[in-house]
């Protein structure tokens, strides 16, 4: 299907208004089964680099950029960045990889209209990945997008239905799903070697400390701040929210989103479940004060047919260490699984495992023999990032989906956005309805309260429509 042109887009989607009832369905099973299917868009030519923009350069995109062009089949041909500040810097390190510059843009629809790039990189703030994402697909460019999917349950929907409609390539930036160490993790757990599976407890804890107030201030020279807010609600250029848009509710949902997401995708994929019964989750910001919305203390509870997921947030625990590359990459080292901040534990009937994300292997270990420790089986794992990229590539030149692939990646995030529900609404149970996405009461009616947080307020023009 040709793409929409962005100019018309933009005039199209800034009338659209949002027109949706809380509580409308998201998807139906029917149409999730019918998206299955694999991309069948023309392949990009075995001979040919894959022509890449890279949008967002100043956090994760300065060092995708780089990292793509080191690949002798891609070039990347432009970065984009709001803050033009950053231009000269993040296209010299491109220049000096790959040999050529790349063109500096401040808006994305600059590389949307390139008929020459054949995918887009995503590395914005949270709250302009599903906007990006859905623009690619219809100016025809697949797709890599950072972790999370989408700031809300109902945009990361709009991103899954885009790429199939347009039949792009659309690969979330959770590496896990890539690592041949996670893979061997799942065939193992598979194989039922860990005995039957009924509870599995994912950890992020670290260190974040809150922001404390600043007046709002003049935008800083060479930013477009009204692009970089986006499809958020408009406010006055303030500090706290350039540099700390994660923890405000308007731009992203805190660190379960930021950084729980990769836990939480590769545990719901060892053990094999996708939507959950219900969703419980309660916490707050108890450590310290200041402006940060999120909470730095979060349990979250999920609740499937014949298992328990719990997920355990803390901001404020600097003892639990967060893996370092040495210990993600070395042959002969596992980390203190007691004190690191990022494990899974999976606990079956016979034995139990430990996992590791972004490298750092995983251990099974058995009852105890004489007071000391049994280990039954154990892989090493390297960080995943190269293999990520590869799989990525691959998948742009074959047309089948990625390891990564956007339903995996909304499923995903959907789990954490539903715990943000919850612990929004005091705490609620959340029943979820698995056919709609949405949530449900008690007595198996449409929850207002919550479906009204399934969706948010675009703002004109930077606008999802309904029908994408």
């Amino acid at each position: 299907m040709a793409a929409v042109d962005r100019r018309e887009f933009l005039a199209h989607s800034s009338q659209a208004g949002l027109g949706l009832a809380a509580g409308a369905a998201l998807v139906s099973a029917a149409s999730q089964a019918a998206a299955a299917d694999a991309p069948s868009a023309k392949p990009v030519s075995p001979n040919e680099k894959i022509v890449l923009g890279i949008v967002g350069v100043r956090g994760r995109g300065s060092m995708l950029g780089p990292d793509f062009a080191k690949r002798p089949d891609c070039e990347v041909a432009y970065i984009c960045d709001v803050d033009s500040s950053l231009h000269g810097s993040r296209a010299k390190a491109i220049e000096e990889v790959q040999g050529r510059a790349p063109q500096t843009v401040q808006d994305i629809r600059r590389v949307l209209d390139d008929k020459a790039v054949d995918a887009i990189v995503v590395a914005t703030p949270d709250h302009w990945h599903a906007l990006a994402t859905v623009w690619g697909c219809q100016a025809g460019k697949d797709v890599y997008v950072e972790k999370p999917a989408s700031q809300s349950p109902w945009e990361g929907r709009k991103m899954v239905e885009a790429a199939r409609r347009y039949n792009r390539i659309v690969q979330l930036g959770t590496q896990n799903r890539s690592a041949p160490y996670d893979i061997h993790a799942k065939e193992y757990i598979d194989s039922g070697k860990l005995g039957r599976i009924h509870l599995v407890k994912v950890f992020n804890m670290k260190g974040w400390g809150n922001a404390k107030p600043v007046a709002d201030g003049p935008v800083p020279s060479g930013l477009d701040y009204d692009m970089w807010t986006g499809p958020a609600p408009s406010a006055a250029y303030n500090a706290n929210y350039h540099n700390g848009w994660n923890h405000f509710w308007r731009f992203s949902g805190g660190d379960i989103i930021n950084d729980g997401v990769h836990q939480i995708d590769l545990a719901r994929w060892l053990v094999g479940k996708e939507y959950p019964k219900s969703v419980y989750s309660v916490g707050g910001r108890f450590d310290e004060e200041g402006v940060f919305e999120t909470p730095d203390t979060q349990v979250a509870v999920y609740e499937f047919d014949d298992l328990l997921m719990i997920f355990e947030l803390t901001l404020y625990t600097p003892y639990m260490i967060k893996s370092d590359s040495e210990v993600r990459n070395r042959p002969d080292l596992f980390p203190y699984w007691p004190q690191n901040a990022e494990r899974i534990e999976i606990y079956g009937s016979d034995r139990m495992m430990y996992v590791g994300r972004h490298g750092c292997g995983w251990q099974v270990y058995d009852r105890p023999k004489s007071r000391q420790p049994v280990l039954v089986d154990q892989e090493h794992g390297t960080f995943p990032d190269p293999e990520h990229k590869e799989n990525f590539c691959q998948s742009i030149r074959s047309r089948k989906l990625p390891s990564a692939d956007i339903e995996h990646g909304h499923r995903s995030t959907l789990l954490c956005q539903y715990a943000n529900i919850s612990y929004r609404l005091g705490g609620q149970k959340l029943l979820v309805d698995p056919q709609t996405e949405t949530c449900l009461t008690a007595e198996g009616k449409p929850n207002a309260e919550a479906n009204a947080l399934l969706r948010r307020e675009y703002r004109a023009p930077y606008v999802i429509p309904d029908v994408v």
